[in-house]
């Protein structure tokens, strides 16, 4: 497959730090679900859980298309991304760095904050995770 992707990511995090899961889902150009993806991540913040997310999807999405859409419901992630907040958190820095790196995989790339009730299957895979402790 090659073209245009959707990918939705959830990152989640019982007791901030806590037992923490990833959810991914990936979608063609035409909206139909593609791959569905979760992780279990152990002990992790929210915010480390919604970038390890986002490196488990764009892992998955190298091989699937250059041009990618990804959805977030972290404002916290999209705003750093797109470069209108700094990274001060050293936790979450080398996470940056490597999503950063890995985005210059695709041709093209855009990330857009989405309400959480538009992300409800990558926050129901990123629970499942926590729950099932499997990936």
């Amino acid at each position: 497959m090659s073209g245009d992707l959707k990918i939705y990511i959830d990152g989640a995090s019982r007791g901030n730090p806590g037992e923490s899961g990833a959810g991914i889902v990936i979608k063609d150009g035409k909206g139909r679900v593609f791959k569905r993806l979760r992780q279990y991540l152990g002990r992790a913040t929210n915010n480390q859980a919604e970038y390890r997310a986002l490196l488990l999807a764009l892992k998955a999405s190298r091989e699937l298309g250059q041009n990618i859409r990804i959805y977030s419901d972290s404002e916290l992630l999209v705003k750093q991304l797109k470069g209108s907040y700094r990274v001060k958190s050293k936790g979450l820095k080398p996470y940056f760095d490597e999503v950063r790196g890995l985005l210059r995989d695709f041709s093209s790339w855009e990330i857009a904050h989405i309400p959480r009730e538009q992300n409800m299957e990558a926050d129901a895979l990123a629970n499942e995770a926590i729950d099932t402790k499997e990936n």
